[in-house]
């Protein structure tokens, strides 16, 4: 039986999707046994969210007052010290787990194998390079523990409906001084998160200016939608950095996405590779997004979009 740590994602309050994603890929390896582990001050509501996961076998909790904040270089240790009894350690390829995992690697002394997309057996996986053009075939040493990132993107939840056992442990680490929490910065929105969105409408360097941006932003509340951008649009200072869509920015999976004035540079195409539906509106009918695009809609998206809202209203 192969044993697998899963890392929990968490604000403190809330489960992050991408820790179900990850026990999704987890479920793909033969014979695994998952369990979970919640690192934070007090997470009793995230670890009970977590152990409704199927089909994860125990939720592990590290509470101290050190793991308040998701400090990678207190995590790390921590980490690294559970793994000793695990086969695999599985974070997701967020923000949180690209900083987590290498460090996590480095103190076990093994190479981190990087955006999953699909387990080919006990040390074989499946991840993309060259922005997504391309998918290769990687294989740690078999004699080696695996530590990885998982595309969250290429998986599913795994579903509910679970009621693993919760079990508090203590991890007896030195952690390090060097690194601190010093604020937290972040937007207040009430759209769904760009991040897990179903449906997701993007804005790029066409609506040329911040003000226009409002454009985005009444179609994507008229149909209950995220709001996502283009790297252009975010270097362009129209819209904050955290609605990047691309290899640089989010990569997303949502059922129907609608890119409003984006070309399609390949870097904006690598995050939207697994969406759904992809509805492309660009005057310029030889932009390379209407190739990858399921309905494409050459004309003025100043024009087009407000008669789209008003017609969706």
């Amino acid at each position: 039986m192969s044993k697998v740590l899963v890392i929990a994602e968490h604000d403190g309050a809330a489960l992050n999707p991408s820790t179900a994603k990850c026990v999704a890929c987890a479920t793909t390896i033969d014979g695994a046994k998952i369990d979970i582990v919640v690192l934070g001050a007090s997470v009793s509501g995230v670890a009970s969210e977590a152990a409704g996961i199927s089909p994860v076998a125990r939720v592990l909790t590290v509470e101290r007052a050190e793991n308040e904040h998701a400090i990678a270089a207190v995590f790390a240790p921590q980490v690294a010290a559970l793994a000793d009894d695990y086969d695999y350690v599985f974070g997701p390829s967020t923000a949180f787990g690209k900083d987590l995992m290498p460090r996590v690697a480095a103190l076990l002394g093994v190479n981190q194998v990087s955006d999953i997309m699909s387990v080919e057996g006990s040390h074989k996986f499946k991840r993309p390079i060259y922005a997504g053009n391309a998918i290769v075939t990687v294989e740690a040493p078999g004699d080696s523990k695996v530590v990885a990132t998982v595309r969250t993107a290429s998986y599913q939840a795994a579903d509910g409906g679970n009621s693993a056992p919760i079990e508090s442990t203590d991890v007896n680490v030195e952690l390090p001084t060097h690194t601190r929490f010093v604020e937290l910065q972040a937007g207040q929105s009430d759209r769904p998160d760009l991040q897990t969105a179903s449906k997701v409408v993007s804005g790029g360097r066409a609506l040329a200016s911040e003000e226009n941006f409002e454009m985005i932003f009444k179609l994507a509340d008229t149909i209950g939608a995220g709001v996502g951008s283009s790297r252009a649009a975010v270097d362009a200072g129209y819209i904050a950095p955290e609605t990047q869509v691309g290899q640089t920015g989010q990569i997303i999976a949502p059922d129907l996405y609608i890119a409003i004035g984006i070309s399609g540079a390949i870097q904006h195409l690598t995050g939207i590779k697994d969406a759904g539906t992809i509805v492309a509106i660009n005057k310029d009918e030889e932009a390379p997004i209407f190739e990858v695009a399921d309905i494409g809609l050459v004309g003025d998206l100043f024009q087009i979009v407000p008669e789209l809202t008003d017609a969706l209203s």
